[in-house]
């Protein structure tokens, strides 16, 4: 098939993401004599230079990494709520939901840690020497894509009347960053320069990235943080307020590893993190698959998918979440799935049909319970975008930008492989410039992760002080015989792991291109999403029944689509997802990439 760009092969390194500065920084690193895991921190640090819109090092980041010869683990940076931050606290303030802006949503910062994390004990490079190349963006400044100011567009009189912090270093002499113009960020430039010498004299190379861990948790980016954390600030719900973020919880709180969940199917194991995450919905989707599938991109096929997600999703609602046991043993059986495949009928569905795992009895929030309205839904929320979206397009997740400051960012990712056969996917996202005031002495802002959480009590995603948000962040490691052969992922919030799973069958489905996996034509082909279930953005939107296809999409398949009650937004051609992936091929070595065309943002390099 005709594709936009070929899947590149090769045999010494790949690198795909979002952005071409990132993937080319850690490209670098892998030409230096770097591994995968070098040159994700590389690649990681400038993409919070050069997406600042999309991520921060406040934010967190979700990583799945598969050392050559051992397990394939995950390492979550994901940060937890801070020990005042309970339900009762955010009720006793008058709110029914987590402002989607602000520091109240601001959980502890997971993304530096984690980063750290990776670099000391699967690394090999000195710190300095990963960081550079995001020091030199900051410092000297780069070309920032067209998206950067029309965002900083969009909170342009927040910046100038409330958070002027943050038109200082996103509005410089009063104007929005340009494309062709460079853009500075000196403040950030200068953490990172104070930060390495700090730590230069701390001893061999593992003792200073554990000296810039201590700095980020005790020293003055800690002290920083939580001066910000205390400022009144201008949040989605009008009013303002401050975190209760403090000290303790910094020093406190450390990225962990952990096991991936699980599922196989068809040959192939695809792992996920816990469902502290959404990724196990993309297992749960693949789970309720038949044996036999419709011919790929049918109406037959994309209801089938449709709907699959729709009650993964639902699953995902009442079921999911850090702060009580998920049964996700049940969630994942052959017995569980076969019995929620007879719900998938030929008609859509536009209910919210959580399962009863081992015979629980589901329980969705109020505010999930009273979204899900019926056919058209709620009006659209402020959560994460998809890309370049049709200006029309009437779902959850589109602008919604006022003087409260009432906007969302999205995400990053990055997939690379070394040519050892070390691979790592990885979700950066939060802390972005419209999420929260920039710390004056830091260059950068608090996150918002807490805004999926919800008040109400006794939920499996209730706030709860020392429990982590319910992540939307999911990137994968696929293996095949039980060998690591394709690390993948996108941007996009509640979309993730619809556009994930499309990605990943179209993999296992296709034909070979060149001898190896087809990952560019799987990237290339029409993609879709739907919006049956609540957003897990401010404010926690839903859309039953909706379903957003690309334009290229074959429009008999549109109208068999619509006779079978879906109702059908047609976008832009190109819309829908932001998907990067590498694969290394056991038997011979040889290693391929692939990025997304859409958005003109990601690439894929490697030789």
């Amino acid at each position: 098939m005709f594709t936009t760009r070929p899947t590149l092969q090769g045999t010494f390194g790949m690198v795909s993401s979002t952005h071409w500065l990132a993937s080319q920084s850690a490209m670098a690193v892998l030409e230096d004599g770097g591994n995968a895991y070098d040159a994700a921190v590389a690649g990681a640090f400038v993409l919070h230079v050069v997406e600042p819109h999309l991520n921060g090092p406040a934010g967190e980041v979700p990583i799945l990494l598969a050392p050559a010869g051992g397990p394939v683990r995950v390492l979550c940076g994901q940060g937890v709520a801070p020990a005042g931050a309970s339900a009762a606290h955010y009720r006793g303030l008058g709110l029914d939901l987590v402002p989607g802006t602000g520091p109240l949503a601001a959980a502890v910062p997971g993304a530096f840690d984690a980063w750290m994390l990776l670099l000391r004990d699967h690394g090999t490079k000195p710190l300095a020497d990963v960081l550079k190349y995001a020091i030199g963006y900051a410092e000297h400044g780069h070309p920032p894509v067209e998206n950067v100011g029309a965002t900083v567009e969009t909170v342009r009189h927040l910046f100038e009347t409330e958070w002027t912090s943050s038109a200082e270093v996103y509005l410089p002499g009063g104007r929005s960053p340009r494309p062709g113009t460079p853009l500075r960020n000196p403040a950030l430039a200068a953490t990172w320069r104070r930060l390495l010498i700090e730590v230069g004299g701390a001893g061999d190379r593992e003792a200073q990235i554990e000296a810039a861990r201590a700095v980020w948790r005790t020293g003055f980016i800690a002290d920083a943080l939580v001066r910000q954390a205390a400022r009144p600030t201008l949040d989605t719900s009008g009013e303002r307020h401050r975190s209760t973020l403090t000290g303790d919880d910094l020093a406190s709180w450390s990225a962990t590893y952990e096991d991936p969940v699980t599922y196989d199917h068809d040959g192939w194991t695809v792992c996920k993190a816990g469902p502290w995450s959404q990724g196990p919905v993309l297992l749960q989707q693949l789970a309720l698959l038949p044996s036999a599938l419709p011919p790929h991109g049918s109406a037959e096929y994309t209801h089938l998918l449709i709907e699959g997600c729709k009650l993964a999703m639902a699953d995902r609602e009442a079921w999911y979440g850090d702060a009580a046991e998920v049964p996700l043993g049940d969630l994942l059986s052959d017995a569980y799935n076969a019995e929620r495949r007879t719900l998938v009928g030929h008609r859509a569905s536009h209910a919210l049909r959580p399962g009863s795992p081992g015979g629980r009895t589901p329980r969705l929030a109020a505010h999930a319970r009273d979204a899900a309205v019926g056919p058209g839904g709620t009006a659209p929320g402020a959560g994460e975008p998809t890309v370049a979206k049709h200006p029309t397009s009437p779902v959850p997740g589109e602008p919604e930008v006022g003087g409260d400051g009432a906007t969302r960012g999205d995400t990053c990712h990055l997939d690379i492989v070394d040519r050892w056969g070390n691979m790592i996917a990885a979700t950066p996202s939060g802390g972005w410039l419209q999420s929260n005031p920039v710390v004056p002495e830091l260059g950068f802002p608090l996150g918002t992760r807490l805004q999926m959480t919800w008040l109400e009590d006794g939920l499996p995603n209730t706030l709860t002080p020392g429990r982590r948000p319910r992540t939307t962040l999911s990137p994968s490691i696929a293996l095949r015989d039980g060998r690591p052969v394709l690390a993948f992922g996108t941007p996009g919030g509640d979309q993730q792991d619809q556009w994930q799973l499309h990605f990943f069958l179209g993999v296992a489905l296709r034909p070979p291109v060149r001898g190896g996996l087809d990952l560019q034509g799987a990237i290339d082909a029409p993609n879709w999403h739907n919006d049956s279930f609540p957003g897990s953005f401010h404010p926690r939107g839903m859309r039953p029944g909706s379903v957003t296809v690309e334009s290229r999409t074959d429009p008999a398949v549109v109208r068999e689509l619509r006779r079978r009650g879906h109702h059908v937004t047609v976008s832009d051609a190109w819309s829908e997802g932001r998907l990067c992936a590498v694969a290394r091929d056991p038997a011979t070595g040889v290693l391929s990439a692939a990025a997304n065309p859409r958005g003109m943002q990601g690439y894929a390099v490697g030789r």
